[in-house]
């Protein structure tokens, strides 16, 4: 089986666009998302509005349950001042702009997709199993992962929200960040489509980086009321 995973897009639709034709070659059984579809950039519900249209299934981000619940707090943990202030913006922003088809869409998402295929168990979430805005990074300890496994009860979990792709395997478990086409932070501005290729007795993935016009995008956060930050993180990828 073969399945795309769209992580973290984050009101770009330029870059969603991009990423799903890519994954769409790629002649996937299935494509799916990992949330968080608005903040940031400014078109949440031309996101919302594409994804309905081309019936990707998904699962509900941090940022998602927190706009459709009208919440006054994203659920993102900043540390720096600067960055917490940021992000409250970008949410205030969202809610006022956010439709009541994209909110009713994003109050409807699951928390968790599951499935079996090749005998294999297969769970996709935002963040972690339990938690939707816990930051999953690469750098945590091996019993961190082996914690996530034993909450999830899956082989092959796969997930966003650091907006950092990568892969992990310990033992037969495999751990798969699909990283973000909408504002990624690994340094490459590209929008990020994740495939995974499940057998019987192996599973390949690759981080394929799709390229679209930033600029564009970058232009009409500048132009939305959002703060210009975010315009130049964008094309910074960090």
């Amino acid at each position: 089986m073969r399945i795309a995973v769209l992580g973290d897009i984050h009101g770009n639709i330029e870059a969603l666009r991009a990423a799903y034709d890519k994954a769409s070659e790629q002649a996937p059984d299935r494509i799916y998302h990992l949330g968080d579809l608005g903040g940031y950039a400014p078109f949440v519900n031309e996101v919302v509005d594409f994804l309905i249209e081309n019936k990707v299934e998904g699962v509900q981000g941090n940022y998602d349950y927190n706009v459709a619940a009208d919440a006054e707090h994203c659920g993102c943990k900043y540390e720096d001042p600067q960055q917490a202030e940021l992000a409250a913006l970008s949410f205030e922003w969202t809610k006022e702009n956010t439709d009541a088809r994209s909110r009713d869409y994003m109050s409807t998402l699951p928390a968790e997709i599951r499935f079996e295929t090749e005998g294999r168990r297969v769970a996709l979430f935002h963040a972690t199993p339990r938690k939707n805005n816990v930051y999953w990074f690469e750098e945590r300890q091996d019993r961190f992962f082996l914690d996530m496994a034993g909450k999830s009860d899956a082989d092959i979990m796969i997930y966003g929200h650091t907006h950092k792709p990568y892969r992990k395997d310990i033992g037969s478990m495999v751990f798969i960040n699909a990283g973000s086409v909408g504002r990624p932070k690994d340094g490459d501005p590209r929008a990020c489509v994740a495939v995974i290729d499940i057998m019987p007795h192996r599973v390949t993935s690759e981080f394929i980086r799709v390229p679209y016009d930033v600029e564009s995008v970058a232009s009409a956060i500048r132009q939305s009321g959002l703060p210009s930050f975010f315009a130049d993180k964008l094309i910074e990828a960090e």
